[in-house]
């Protein structure tokens, strides 16, 4: 598949064919261009005239880059008809020596949303998260979307945030049946992801 000039300096992993949407995955590469760029532009554009318009989201996931709970393969971009417009991250977080995983930023470039983008990065982000052995992910986001997904409140299992959000906010997902059977507390985020939540 072409990636096209501008995509050079990311390395596909594998990819995946919804009609006319192609669902790339990459590893991050040192190149003198950097994803992050790539990244920053999906974002800023995904979440321009919104009450997010602030930038913030692309400021994470800069900072998640260099921090230890970073995974490089579930950064992943998707592409529609040879554009680089979606962009997804899962971060590893815990719980009780549990690794489970924290959902978001997640952005699709506006001229191409409600064309299956985020869904399909949704989808197949969790599938290859439950692939390399993670159990379950937990989102803060709209219910009204993360539902559609199989999302519940992180309370119904017992699970909690480790800041303020309203309970309806904070979702949870199995990605392998009964994967929250006996855990229960407060999760542990990136320090990153604490500061961005205060903002």
């Amino acid at each position: 598949m072409d990636l096209g000039n501008n995509m050079n300096f990311l390395v596909p992993i594998f990819y995946f064919i919804f009609g006319g949407l192609a669902v790339l995955y990459y590893k991050r590469k040192g190149a003198p261009k950097t994803p992050e760029d790539v990244v920053d532009n999906i974002l800023k554009d995904a979440f321009k005239g919104t009450e997010k318009d602030s930038h913030k989201e692309a400021e994470l996931v800069r900072a998640l880059y260099q921090n230890e709970n970073f995974i490089k393969d579930l950064s992943l971009t998707a592409k529609y008809k040879g554009k680089t417009v979606g962009y997804i991250l899962f971060t590893k977080i815990k719980i009780n020596e549990e690794e489970l995983l924290a959902l978001g930023p997640v952005g699709v470039m506006r001229r191409f949303q409600k064309k299956g983008v985020g869904k399909s990065l949704i989808t197949q982000g969790q599938q290859l998260a439950k692939k390399k052995g993670f159990k379950g992910v937990f989102v803060a986001g709209d219910p009204n979307l993360f539902k559609k997904f199989g999302y519940k409140p992180a309370s119904e299992f017992g699970i909690k945030a480790p800041f303020e959000i309203p309970d309806e906010n904070f979702m949870g997902i199995e990605l392998v049946p009964g994967a929250f059977d006996g855990i229960s507390g407060t999760l542990e985020y990136p320090q990153e992801f604490l500061d961005f939540m205060k903002n």
